[in-house]
């Protein structure tokens, strides 16, 4: 009945257009003013224990390396580096934007700011070429959602909060997945270029692709000391995440010299408005996790499940449905850390590798980024080409589907997420 309660109101807050973390705080004071006993002092701990995770200081350092790193030329280097590689191919320059988003995915761990940092700079290159408007919005879009499977992910961090799994061996795990994607949308991409004969760009030679290299080494060297440093032992996610945010800084301003130093403090001031957002969806995720707790619900529905019969086929299937329903009208951020604790004691009790459940998870929040009515990449994308959203909507079909077909396949083949990491020995 209390489950019935906090969902009814948060839905309905949600459905009036209010903010989804104002919604989250208001139905847990509503909550714990009326219907509970919870002392007040308990809810100010577990607050402030919730929020006090080392992890969490790794996003605001991701998001200010991938301000940074939108800012500062490293997209448009990535973009002539791939260009150089694939441009020649069927649909090369949509090619390049697969390529080109995967590279920046592995350096910023935002999906909105692939999109941004690629598809502003290459979406005019392309209708200039000749391709249609929706064929590059359609590849951008979809490609742009690799920002939070290829690891450094904001929202791989946000499920080692929600769920206290290993951000090193999430992070490890998205690798393989993130390319095999990668490489999902560079077929669909490719075959769609040629069903329809759009440009190809002339063959790069290979003098021509070692400068491209050369020129995009710095940004990309950057995937280096990320996962290097986190394989090797060298310093934990959340240090390397604070590596990354000087570096690149250093590499904006001092190597590439695209920013002044006079551009400093207005990046700093929006990685600074977007840290504290996420951060107050924490905060409030968190006092929600621990209603839902206090009342026993995510345990009384593994019990449900367990006692229906459901395994974890079955169980597996219906996270798929309920998150991708989840995403038609809430962004990833909140919908990890409002069921990932619910879903996650229940896959643990099922047997479900919780690392792979992370990476199922953020597949799922993928797929969301890419349809309406709230696909962030959808309205980012509006805003560089000037489509409305149900035209971007029609762009991203076929890409969506295979994405759909990817998600199939990391839910039902565990090995696909799991094999690096264990031969890694990081799980």
């Amino acid at each position: 009945m209390n489950a019935a309660i906090i969902f009814g109101l948060l839905l309905a807050l949600m459905l009036t257009g209010m903010p989804i973390s104002i919604s989250l705080g208001l139905t847990v004071l509503t909550f714990l003013f009326t219907m509970t006993q919870v002392p007040l002092e308990s809810v100010a701990l577990k607050l402030f224990t919730g929020i006090e995770k080392f992890e969490i200081m790794a996003i605001p350092f991701f998001i200010l390396a991938g301000n940074f790193l939108t800012h500062g030329g490293v997209a448009r280097r990535m973009i002539n580096f791939a260009t150089s590689m694939v441009g020649h191919w069927y649909g090369g320059l949509g090619l390049a934007g697969v390529v080109a988003c995967a590279l920046f995915a592995a350096v910023s761990g935002s999906s909105p700011a692939t999109v941004v940092a690629i598809g502003s700079i290459l979406l005019p290159a392309m209708v200039r070429a000749g391709f249609p408007n929706r064929f590059g919005a359609g590849v951008i879009s979809t490609s742009g959602a690799l920002g939070i499977l290829i690891p450094p992910s904001i929202v791989m961090v946000m499920y080692s909060v929600a769920t206290n799994t290993s951000v090193g061996a999430l992070f490890m795990a998205g690798v393989v997945p993130g390319i095999v994607l990668a490489c999902v949308l560079g077929g669909v991409t490719w075959y769609r270029a040629r069903k329809f004969d759009y440009p190809r760009q002339p063959k790069s030679s290979w003098g021509e692709r070692w400068k491209t290299f050369r020129a995009s080494m710095w940004g990309l060297l950057l995937i280096v000391v990320v996962m290097g440093g986190i394989y090797t032992g060298i310093f934990t996610p959340t240090e390397a995440a604070a590596m990354s945010a000087v570096y690149a800084f250093i590499v904006a301003v001092f190597i590439y010299k695209d920013m002044g130093l006079k551009d400093v403090p207005k990046v700093l001031l929006n990685s600074a408005n977007m840290s504290a957002m996420l951060l107050y969806i924490i905060t409030n995720a968190v006092l929600f996790s621990f209603i839902m707790t206090n009342e026993n619900i995510p345990q009384a529905l593994a019990d449900w499940m367990l006692t229906q019969g459901l395994g974890p086929i079955a169980f597996l299937l219906a996270v798929n449905i309920l998150l991708l329903m989840a995403g038609n009208f809430m962004e990833p951020s909140s919908i990890v850390l409002i069921f990932a604790p619910i879903l996650f004691p229940v896959a643990v009790k099922l047997g479900i590798d919780p690392v792979h459940f992370g990476i199922m998870m953020v597949v799922n929040m993928e797929v969301g980024m890419c349809h309406p009515p709230v696909g962030l990449n959808l309205y980012v994308a509006s805003g560089i080409t000037k489509m409305g959203i149900t035209e971007l909507t029609v762009a991203v079909w076929p890409w969506l589907l295979s994405m759909l077909a990817f998600l199939m396949l990391v839910t039902y083949w565990p090995t696909l997420s799991l094999a690096l990491p264990k031969a890694l020995g990081v799980m």
